[in-house]
């Protein structure tokens, strides 16, 4: 049952980032860790910035 269980969090894990639900969770982490002095936005603030930014400039999307 282990493996099972193990491979169940993996998929899990997988999922999660791959739908952006990590996203803010690294992003958190990364402020604090690389700017512990200033703030960090609120996760709808931090989806706001990340829509602008990408409707602004938007690479390699396909629509």
């Amino acid at each position: 049952m282990g493996r099972a269980t193990e491979l169940a969090r993996q998929i899990s894990w997988y999922w999660a980032t791959l739908m952006g639900d990590n996203h803010y969770r690294r992003y958190v982490e990364h402020r604090r860790r690389s700017h512990p002095d200033e703030p960090v936005v609120s996760e709808r603030e931090y989806w706001r910035m990340r829509h602008i930014a990408t409707e602004s400039n938007p690479g390699s999307r396909c629509c």
